[in-house]
C-alpha cells in the first residue's frame, strides 16, 4: 500500500542542537522490503527504526530518509590554521616548481585555499550518539504513526471499491445460476436429439450405453459446483474486508480462486449468455486482482 508522512524539527541534547528533516514513504510490493538513508554514524538508529516499522507494516516497498544538522553555534564552520599553513605551503611549493619548469599559473583566491578539504572544519560529531539516536527514534514514533494513518485513510478508500466490485461478482454470479438454469431445458432437449441421431445412424449401438456417455457429459458441463464455490469465496472476501488484520496476502490467493472458477464455468458454459456472464466475471476479478495488490 503506498503512503507518505513527512516531519521538520529541532531536537535538543547534550551534544548540541541538531535538525532533522524526515521522509518517509512506500510503494506497493507483495513482500516489506525497507530501505534507509540515513548518517552512518549514528549507531542504532537503523536497527531502532527497523523495528518500529516491522511491528506496524506487513508489506510493501519502504524507503526512510533522514537530513540531519546541527542548528546550534556549533553548525558554524571554523578555520583550521594548520591546515591552512599545510595549504599555503603546498600551493607555494607548487608555483615554484612550476616556474622552474617555465609554466605560469593563475592566481589562486582566498575562496580556492577555504575549498581545500581541512581547512573549514564543522564541529565533531558527539562521541556518544546515544542520546541523540533515542531523541530522533521518539521523534520517529510520530513520523510513523502519521503515515500509518494516511495508509489507513487509502486503505479504507480501497476496502470500499473492493467492496464494491465484490458486489458486483456475487451479482454475475446469480445471473449465471440463473442462465444455466435456462440452459438445462436446451441441454437436455440437444442430449436427447444427439441420442437420436446416434441411434438412427448406428442401430446396433447399445442404446443403454449412449445414455451413460450422454449423462456423463451433462454432469461435466454442471457449473453448480464453480457457482457454489463462487459464493463461498464472496462471503470470504467480505470477512477479511472488515477483519482489522493485514488480509492483503489472503485476498491475493482468493483472486487466484476466484479466477479459477470464472475459467472453468467460461470453459463448461456451452451457452452464449453463461459465456458472456463468465467473461465479465474474469473482466471484474482481473480488476479486483489490481486493487488488491494496494492492500497490506
Amino acid at each position: 500500500m503506498t503512503g507518505f508522512a513527512a516531519d521538520t524539527a529541532e531536537i535538543e541534547t547534550p551534544a548540541g542542537v541538531f535538525s532533522c528533516q524526515w521522509d518517509l514513504r512506500a510503494v506497493n510490493g507483495r513482500g516489506l522490503d525497507l530501505r534507509f538513508r540515513l548518517p552512518d554514524w549514528l549507531d542504532g538508529l537503523e536497527a531502532g527504526l527497523r523495528k518500529a516499522l516491522s511491528g506496524r507494516l506487513k508489506r510493501g516497498n519502504v524507503t526512510l530518509s533522514l537530513k540531519l544538522a546541527r542548528a546550534d553555534s556549533a553548525s558554524t564552520p571554523r578555520l583550521n590554521p594548520g591546515a591552512l599553513d599545510a595549504a599555503v605551503a603546498l600551493v607555494m611549493a607548487t608555483e615554484t616548481r612550476a616556474e622552474a619548469q617555465g609554466l605560469g599559473l593563475a592566481p589562486m583566491t582566498a575562496a580556492d585555499l577555504l575549498a581545500i578539504k581541512g581547512v573549514l572544519e564543522l564541529a565533531p560529531e558527539p562521541n556518544d550518539p546515544a542520546p541523540l539516536v533515542a531523541a530522533l527514534l521518539a521523534r520517529a514514533d510520530g513520523l510513523i504513526a502519521a503515515f500509518d494513518a494516511a495508509r489507513g485513510t487509502e486503505g479504507a478508500a480501497l476496502g470500499q471499491v473492493i467492496g464494491a466490485q465484490i458486489d458486483t461478482v456475487e451479482s454475475l454470479t446469480r445471473a449465471a445460476r440463473a442462465a444455466a438454469q435456462t440452459r438445462k431445458g436446451d441441454q437436455i432437449e440437444a442430449l436427447k436429439a444427439a441420442l437420436a441421431r446416434l441411434t438412427e445412424a448406428a442401430p446396433q449401438l447399445d442404446a443403454g450405453r449412449l445414455e451413460q456417455e450422454l449423462a456423463l457429459i451433462a454432469v461435466k458441463t454442471d457449473v453448480t459446483e464453480e457457482l457454489d464455490r463462487l459464493d463461498t469465496h464472496v462471503a470470504t472476501a467480505r470477512g477479511l474486508l472488515t477483519s482489522d488484520e493485514a488480509v492483503g496476502r489472503t485476498l491475493d490467493f482468493l483472486m487466484q480462486e476466484f479466477n479459477r472458477e470464472a475459467n472453468t464455468l467460461c470453459s463448461k458454459a456451452q451457452s452464449t449468455e453463461l459465456t458472456r456472464i463468465g467473461l465479465d466475471l474474469k473482466t471484474v476479478i482481473d480488476q479486483m486482482r489490481e486493487q488488491v495488490q494496494n492492500l497490506e
